[in-house]
């Protein structure tokens, strides 16, 4: 889960990037970076570890020069957290290339194999997105042309999809010629596109989610297509190419329970709608359940779970309230390196309003359960400011799986859901009754604005890996490699560095 931008325009854009960066600080806070390219050729880079707002200073954006340029927030899947792997990610050959990429490649060490003994090429890190940088590097140096068309361009990205796996929505900037934006066969990660004309001429930009466009001045185009490259030259003309025939769409559904922004569209479904349908569906198992008579008051976990959490109460006539108070200058739980950080950040990041709690029974409301520690710190919260009983619902289905396409799931023993039934789940966090949302109804409650996606990426639910290409072998490796048992070992080893170490300018 990372957040990206390319905007090529007819003014400088150092500052719409970082406006817009700002905007998807939610898909990453662990490292920030931009690049842009001025009309003499000159690329200028500048990227950190932290908070957009922290890695950039007026120093910074007065040297990031050009009208053209990509940007990129970092959570962290495949490789460390050290400045090595914060992105966009630079090769200097052919044309010199800068990219920005969102997801996570399934055939890495394949290609880093390919690359090394077949295209002569290095890598330097344990990032995927280096990775697939140098195989786009090298199948544009292949073409053997000074100056690119786009259907030059496109069939180097052919070439890319072709070799490449996994999820992946990435836009590179190639110097000299324009930035080219490419999403995966299956749509797994999101990417848009948008359009403005100040009255210099139309401007074209790429971005994760299309909040990013209109915080900016851009007006929504469309998706990017499964399987589709799209190239804006300097002069700002916009060229499409789709590389596969009827490619099979299947967004990521846990884009739309957690990680996207209420704010914005991805594949036409507005994510707020799609929270506000969740509820009807959760309330429905509520009723179900027969717990409408035994709750007092339905209180929802800030943020993400509001809109979920009102429709509910709606629909079962019960009382909303506001029982927690978020502190805002605390990231995300869920995105936090380690279960010690993530204990140690709930408190800080909640605090409960103990009159919405003392002597009743509360229906907590969250987005989903992942590793538990979260939902029982804030479970023994509400205990403590005097609730009775606590009743808790998840808006997604249990998470029994790791993730192999850019969320931070790789893991299955720290998955609560992953050898616990509902009940041992419900003991564990100490709730009074658990409700998970189904599945299907998760689907419904997200195709019902777009009926033409019929099928989703939801493996974390159902262990079914879309790509195909995902062993038990390749999931025991991946847990090796990741989780919070490596990290630690990772910096107890000073692997990984503290990013209050690592604060340097490239440019």
């Amino acid at each position: 889960m990372c957040g990206i931008v390319g905007i090529v325009a007819k003014e400088p854009v150092n500052k719409s990037i970082y406006d817009a960066l700002t905007l998807l600080q939610h898909r990453g806070q662990d490292a920030s970076g931009i690049a842009t390219c001025d009309k003499t050729n000159r690329l200028f880079l500048r990227k950190g570890s932290g908070l957009v707002r922290d890695v950039f200073a007026a120093h910074h954006m007065h040297r990031l020069q050009g009208e053209m340029g990509i940007g990129h927030v970092r959570y962290p899947t495949a490789g460390g957290d050290c400045l090595a792997e914060a992105q966009p990610l630079y090769v200097n050959s052919p044309y010199g290339i800068a990219l920005a990429h969102n997801g996570n490649l399934t055939n890495t060490e394949q290609l880093k194999n390919e690359l090394y003994r077949d295209d002569l090429r290095h890598i330097n890190t344990g990032s995927d997105s280096e990775v697939l940088l140098n195989v786009l590097a090298h199948e544009l140096s292949c073409l053997r042309k000074r100056k690119l068309t786009p259907k030059a361009i496109f069939s180097a990205t052919d070439r890319v999809f072709k070799r490449v796996s996994g999820a992946y929505a990435a836009v590179a900037l190639i110097t000299g010629h324009g930035i080219l934006g490419i999403r995966d066969p299956h749509g797994i990660r999101p990417l848009v596109f948008g359009k403005r004309d100040l009255g210099k001429g139309v401007e074209y930009m790429m971005a994760s989610e299309s909040v990013a466009l209109s915080s900016v001045g851009f007006r929504l185009v469309r998706d990017v297509q499964p399987g589709e490259a799209i190239f804006i030259d300097l002069n700002g003309k916009l060229s499409t190419h789709t590389a596969f025939q009827n490619p099979l769409h299947t967004p990521c559904i846990f884009e739309y329970v957690y990680l996207a922004r209420p704010d914005s569209r991805i594949d036409n479904v507005w994510v707020y709608s799609a929270h506000l349908r969740m509820g009807e569906k959760l309330a429905k198992k509520i009723q179900e359940a027969g717990l409408v008579s035994k709750i007092d008051v339905v209180i929802p976990i800030p943020e993400t779970s509001r809109p979920i959490a009102l429709q509910l109460s709606q629909v079962l006539g019960l009382k909303y309230r506001e029982g927690f108070v978020k502190n805002r200058y605390i990231g995300r739980t869920f995105i936090m390196p380690g279960q010690v950080h993530r204990r140690h950040s709930v408190r800080q990041k909640l605090n409960t309003i103990d009159a919405e709690f003392k002597n009743l029974n509360v229906l907590l409301v969250d987005d989903s359960i992942v590793r538990g520690t979260t939902s029982q710190q804030i479970i023994q919260m509400a205990r403590e400011a005097g609730a009775k009983k606590v009743f808790f619902a998840s808006a997604s289905p249990p998470v029994r799986y790791p993730n192999v396409y850019g969320i931070d799931m790789a893991v299955a023993k720290e998955l609560i859901a992953h050898k616990h039934s509902v009940e041992e789940i419900c003991r564990i966090i100490g709730a009074d009754a658990l409700i998970y949302q189904d599945l299907e109804d998760l689907k419904d409650a997200v195709r019902e604005q777009n009926p033409k996606l019929q099928a989703f990426e939801c493996s974390i639910f159902d262990g079914h890996y879309i790509t195909g290409d995902i062993t038990p072998a390749y999931l025991e490796n991946l847990a090796k490699e990741r989780g919070d048992a490596v990290r630690k070992k990772q910096k107890r080893e000073g692997v990984l560095f503290h990013r209050s170490r690592v604060d340097r300018s490239l440019c």
